[in-house]
Parts: structure tokens; C-alpha cells; sequence
């Protein structure tokens, strides 16, 4: 038990956020690829950090090319923000279609094919994809059934063949071809692959002697007329020959029997195999060998074909019970009670009688508290005073992905391997009335719940049950929004300190100003004086023209840094690279003091233009470029630069900002967005957290840091989507 615990712990961690796409070839309801994602659901919903998505692509009915053009630009739409580890593709049809569309659809995806017949690695090398592409064959055992049918009918003589004109039949159809060759001297063999369903039922509605029939396919006429798989088995089981199979569609449906795939053991082994490729396995191409031989007991019985000549292992589907099969265990209670037969009787009428009338209390009672217990949105459940459970509501089983019929007159502790249930029972250990306790709870979608646990005792008169209740409240929301008054709080107290510098440097530029026009007024006046005597005019000229040119320059610097110090109001449409020209003029007399080479790279055809707000964009931007200063002036005088890059990805604008400082420590990564960290003696650890705030909560964008081959590379993506 231990050893079972250690391995689900283990692929626990190994899988966490992994994530797996299925597309079908085919739509939901179609059995065939049904029982293989049966299968594959089956084996990877064990582990709860394995996330599936299918989609159904419906080629069986239609197969046009506009149809495909249409379904992969809707495709693109739904995996323009989702990133998958594996790429699952069932039938050859969606096979297909991941290769010719895998540049537009995916990145760097596994590609897992499950159900083909036949594996072309040419093709694959076609789309550069052989090196990510993984197979298990689905090859039919016709020799296997061929002997089968030897075996049940020794004077068989006329074996026909049944397969259709669908790509997935031209497939099978050299293997069909061999069987033929190897067995053409023993049999008549007879490949019918022209005709329509039609044709097939009216050629054995009648008894051929010496006959049998092994069905490969026959899902489309060679019209092209899909045929519904109620028709298919409703042929086999009204045709008057022995029809043997090649996989289990059939098996319980009038299918004499064969070595059949078991598409279910399919999917498992599939799901095996995705888990292996999910652990970092190179691909494979493998064959399955999921087969089992299975018989219906009732065409056995029709045909008079005798199982017991076989000599290997079979199974036996739609056998008939007796009715001494049915009751076997009555029967024999019912022997050896005899003696106490009457007695019991008539105690039991007495018994029925009294206990009719308490059962119909009781129910009522028990319906009453389900639906009141069912009704509450909170997880509940109740323990005896020895900590078995008594009952529980829906809503706790769901959130706990545990079944009511398991965990009823269980302890908690014997699900211990359940993680959300290991974390309720170490919350519960060391839980007291006074204090609260929050419980941090993963649904299966890997969302992050958090819950208020509250226990209380109870004691029913009636049945005189003591035992506990205990009370799970989601409080998700509430965290959310108190983290949110928090942030806001910061935003709002920040935003006023900008607001307060604003004011003062109004103040003080507006008392700038007066000077520069007093300085510009006396040039001026020197220059009319002595142009009036004659004095040196060139020389003064070139003087008094200096002067003007260092007061303008002066002047625009104050009006540049009065915009960009005040707050925008609203929205406005403006051009990002616009606006880091103008924020790197405010300080390139910094940077240049400091002897940092600073240099602005914009893709080819790239569109800049942004709807949002211009100031606080480019003061998130500056607080990005002044770290950036601080930790270069820590580096050679002689070799400091930042680079700053724009281009389109996806409908978004990127902007990198990379420098060659050495780059952050991997631990801080995470960090330096938090409020108030800061690895600067005498820093405020408020500047990237404001720059965050602004990018992703004020302009819906996103920011992001990394480290470089020289440095630290910051990444700001908005969306240009208006």
C-alpha cells in the first residue's frame, strides 16, 4: 500500500500541469474512437494534474477541403492561448490534418497517432515532424481468424472477405491481399469490396454451404454513403454464414466471434504511452497487441460450432444462465435453512409488518436530509465519534473527486492518498474551535480554491450518534477581493506620490521659467546694445545665439517632463516607439553620463500604435531602463549597454528591454514584481511593482523577466486587438 502511495505521489509531481489535446477524427457518439478515448480517459483521469481537452473533427460525414480550411481556422482560434505537452490524433484523418497544419496550430507539441494501419515515416520527415511523431498500429489478425474459423468448421470450404472503398480500407488491403495468397490453395477466398451494404445483405440473407465470412470494415458504400454501425450490426447478426470480426464493435451485436482488438485495451495501452512521452521518452512505433479472442454463445449455437476444439484461451459473450445458474445461491440457502424455513416466515411477516411502517418515516426522513443536505453550496460531511464518516453531501465528494459510496463508513485517513483529503486530515489534526483554519484545495482543472474549515459536534437523540460536523466555506472570493483592495491601495497611494511630485515640479518649472525669459531678454538687450556701437557684432551674435539655443533647449526639456510627470485620463490611441523616443530624450543625458550605450531595434513592418495610457506606459518603462542603469553602473565603465527591441507577435506589440549587467538571481525572478522587495540598500521596492500594475491590471497587458546570455531581459506585450 505504501509503494502504491509513493508511485501516485511520484507521478503527481512528474505530470503536474501537463496538459494533452485529443482530436477525433470522428464525431462524439461514433463507437469506434468512443472506446479508445474510453480507454485513454479511463487511465490518465487517475492522475488528477493531467489536464484533456477533445475535439471532433466529424470527417466520417464530411471530408471536403473548404471544410478542413474552415475547421483549422476555427482551431486557431481556440489554441491561440493554450500550450499542450502532447498532441493525441485518433484515426488517420486527424492524423492528417496535425501534420499539414502543425506550423499553424502548434509549437513544439509530441504528436501521439493512435489506430492507424499502416505508418509512413516519409511523410512525416515531409512536415519535419519525425522526430516528434509517435504510432501504435492498429493491425488486424486475419490469419488468426482464418485458423479460427478452420478450427470451428473443419469442412469449411468458401471464405469471403468484407471490406470497404475508404482510404482506411486501402490501407488493410495489402495485408488482405497476402491472406488471400496464403490461403487460396486450403479455401475459395472471395474479397468483396464493391458492393453496397445492400448487395451484401442480399447476398446472404440465404444459407451457403460450407461458408463463412471475416468483416473488416464496410462503414461506406462505394458511393460514398455512410452506413450507420445499427445497420452494420443488424446485417451481421440477420446474415444466415458465420461473420467473423477484427475488432469488438461487433462482438455483442451478432458477430460469430474472432481475434478481435479490444479498442478499450487500446486506449489504455495509449495512455501508457502518452505518459511515457510525457516523461521525456524519444518516440516510438509500436504495434498493439491488445487482442482477444472472443465468441457469442448464441451464433454457436446457431451455426452448431463447437468451442471446446479450441486450445488457447477465449472468452464467451451472450451466454444463456439456467435458472439454477441464476438463483445458485438461493437455491442452496434455501436447502440448508429448511428446517428454520417456516419459522422464519412467519417471524419475518411480523417483522415486515412493523418495520413497514418505520421505513416509511425513515425514508421520508433520510430523502429530506439529502436534498437539504445537497442543496448547501458548502462542502460538508459528518464522522462518528470513532472518525468514520456518516454521510456527506454531493458537492464535497465532487470537490474531493471521491465517489459517496467509497467514502461512507470509511475513515478519512484510509484515502489518505487522496491529496485534498491528506490536506484536510493535517488541517483537522491540529484543529481548535478559537482559531480558523483555511484549507488550500486544487480542483481537477488545476484552479486554486481556498477554503474556511469549521467543525462543530453533534448528537442525535434518536439513534444517540455523537460524532463531528464539519463545514467547508469556499472563501476564494473574498481573498481575491481583500488581495485586490490591497494592490489597489498601494496603486492609489503611489499614483497621490506622483501626483504631489507633479504638483511641485509645476511649481517649480513655472518658476523656471521666469529666469530663462529674464536670461533670454538680457542676451538680447546686450546684443541690440552693442550691434548700436558697433562693438564685435559677429562674435556677440554667435554669443547671444548659444544662449537662445541652451534656453529652448531648457525650456522644451520642462515642457516634456510636465507632460510625462502628469496622469493620463483616459484611453488614447498612441505609438509606443513615439513615446520611448520621448522618454529616453527625458534621460539620455543620464545615460550618456554614465557612459551607457543605449539602442532602439523595430522590426520590419511592425505596428506600434497602442490604445492605452501613453504616460504610464513610459513610466513603467522608465522604471525598467533606470534598474537597468543601477545595476550597469556596478559593471565596466567601458562596456554598458541596453538594447531595446519591438516587434508583433500573435495580435500583440512586444517590447524587450535586455541589458548586460549579469542578469538577476534565478531565486529573485519571481520577486521583483512583489511590492517592497528590492535588493538596493536604499531602494523602495515600488517601481516594478507599479510598472506590473500599470502593464497587466491598468492596460491588460502582460510583463515578464528572464535572464540573457549577458544579462536581464524584461518583456512588456499589450494587445492591439481595439
Amino acid at each position: 500500500m505504501k509503494k502504491l502511495i509513493l508511485i501516485l505521489l511520484f507521478h503527481s509531481f512528474l505530470f503536474a500541469n501537463s496538459s494533452i489535446l485529443i482530436i477525433n477524427s470522428y464525431h462524439k457518439g461514433y463507437e469506434w474512437s468512443d472506446n479508445i478515448i474510453s480507454g485513454l480517459e479511463e487511465s490518465l483521469y487517475k492522475y488528477n494534474n493531467i489536464d484533456t481537452n477533445i475535439l471532433y473533427m466529424d470527417s466520417k460525414r464530411i471530408t471536403s477541403k473548404e471544410y478542413y480550411q474552415t475547421l483549422k481556422k476555427l482551431y486557431r482560434i481556440q489554441l491561440e492561448r493554450r500550450k499542450y505537452d502532447l498532441v493525441i490524433a485518433v484515426d488517420r484523418f486527424a492524423y492528417d490534418f496535425v501534420l499539414e497544419n502543425y506550423s499553424e496550430l502548434f509549437t513544439d507539441e509530441k504528436i501521439l497517432a493512435i489506430g492507424l494501419e499502416k505508418y509512413s515515416k516519409k511523410k512525416a520527415k515531409e512536415y519535419n515532424l519525425e522526430n516528434k511523431v509517435s504510432v501504435i498500429l492498429e493491425k488486424r489478425d486475419l490469419e488468426s481468424n482464418v485458423k479460427l474459423m478452420k478450427t470451428l468448421s473443419p469442412s469449411l470450404k468458401k471464405i469471403y472477405v468484407i471490406n470497404d472503398k475508404s482510404i482506411n480500407g486501402s490501407h488493410t488491403e495489402p495485408q488482405i491481399l497476402n491472406l488471400i495468397k496464403d490461403f487460396s490453395k486450403d479455401y475459395e477466398m472471395i474479397y468483396l469490396r464493391e458492393n453496397s451494404l445492400n448487395d451484401l445483405i442480399n447476398k446472404f440473407d440465404k444459407k451457403i454451404e460450407n461458408s463463412a465470412a471475416l468483416f473488416i470494415r464496410f462503414y461506406k458504400n462505394k458511393n460514398g454513403k455512410l452506413n450507420k454501425n445499427s445497420e452494420i450490426a443488424r446485417f451481421i447478426k440477420n446474415a444466415k454464414i458465420p461473420i467473423y470480426i477484427t475488432d469488438s464493435l461487433f462482438i455483442k451485436k451478432g458477430a460469430t466471434g474472432g481475434k478481435i482488438i479490444d479498442l478499450k485495451k487500446l486506449g489504455n495501452s495509449s495512455a501508457q504511452l502518452a505518459l511515457s512521452l510525457l516523461e521525456g521518452s524519444s518516440p516510438k512505433i509500436l504495434i498493439s497487441d491488445d487482442f482477444e479472442l472472443q465468441l457469442d454463445a448464441k451464433k454457436l449455437e446457431e451455426f452448431i460450432l463447437p468451442a471446446m476444439a479450441i486450445n488457447q484461451e477465449y472468452k464467451i459473450v451472450n451466454k444463456r444462465e439456467t435458472f439454477f445458474d441464476k438463483h445458485r445461491d438461493a437455491i442452496e440457502i434455501i436447502f440448508r435453512v429448511s428446517p428454520l424455513f417456516v419459522l422464519l416466515v412467519i417471524g419475518l411477516i411480523y417483522n415486515i409488518y412493523k418495520r413497514k411502517i418505520i421505513e416509511v418515516k425513515l425514508r421520508e426522513r433520510i430523502y429530506f436530509d439529502k436534498v437539504l443536505l445537497n442543496a448547501i453550496d458548502s462542502p460538508i460531511f459528518w464522522q462518528d465519534k470513532n472518525g468514520f464518516i456518516v454521510n456527506s453531501n454531493e458537492i464535497f465528494c465532487s470537490t474531493m473527486n471521491i465517489k459517496a459510496d467509497e467514502i461512507n463508513g470509511k475513515k478519512l485517513s484510509s484515502f489518505s492518498a487522496n491529496k485534498n483529503i491528506k490536506t484536510i486530515l493535517e488541517v483537522l489534526e491540529n484543529y481548535q474551535e478559537n482559531k480558523n483554519y483555511e484549507l488550500i484545495h486544487y480542483n481537477v482543472k488545476n484552479e486554486k480554491r481556498i477554503f474556511l474549515i469549521k467543525q462543530e459536534t453533534f448528537h442525535d437523540k434518536t439513534s444517540d450518534m455523537q460524532g463531528f460536523v464539519t463545514i467547508l466555506t469556499d472563501i476564494t472570493s473574498q481573498k481575491k477581493e481583500e488581495l485586490q483592495k490591497q494592490r489597489d491601495r498601494q496603486f492609489i497611494i503611489q499614483q497621490s506620490k506622483l501626483a504631489e511630485i507633479g504638483e511641485i515640479f509645476s511649481s517649480i518649472a513655472h518658476q523656471w521659467k521666469s529666469p530663462l525669459v529674464e536670461i533670454t531678454a538680457i542676451a538680447q538687450e546686450i546684443f541690440y546694445s552693442n550691434k548700436a556701437h558697433n562693438k564685435e557684432l559677429k562674435e556677440d551674435e554667435s554669443f547671444v545665439s548659444d544662449i537662445m539655443t541652451q534656453v529652448h533647449y531648457m525650456t522644451d526639456t520642462i515642457n516634456n517632463f510636465q507632460k510625462f510627470i502628469l496622469p493620463s485620463n483616459s484611453k488614447n490611441l498612441f505609438l509606443v516607439d513615439i513615446a520611448i523616443k520621448e522618454m529616453l530624450e527625458i534621460v539620455s543625458h543620464n545615460l550618456k553620463y554614465n557612459n551607457i550605450d543605449i539602442s532602439v531595434e523595430i522590426e520590419k513592418n511592425t505596428n506600434c500604435e497602442i490604445l492605452g495610457y501613453k504616460n504610464e506606459f513610459m513610466q513603467s518603462f522608465l522604471n525598467i531602463v533606470n534598474n537597468a542603469k543601477e545595476q550597469l553602473l556596478n559593471t565596466n565603465y567601458k562596456n554598458r549597454e541596453i538594447h531595446i527591441k519591438l516587434f508583433n507577435q500573435n495580435s500583440s506589440l512586444c517590447i524587450e528591454i535586455e541589458d548586460n549587467a549579469g542578469g538577476i538571481e534565478e531565486s529573485n525572478q519571481m520577486k521583483v514584481f512583489k511590492p517592497y522587495y528590492t535588493t538596493k540598500k536604499e531602494g523602495h521596492g515600488i517601481g516594478l511593482y507599479m510598472s506590473k500594475m500599470i502593464i497587466e491590471d491598468k492596460m491588460g497587458g502582460t510583463i515578464s523577466v528572464k535572464n540573457s546570455d549577458d544579462g536581464a531581459k524584461f518583456v512588456i506585450c499589450l494587445d492591439q486587438k481595439l
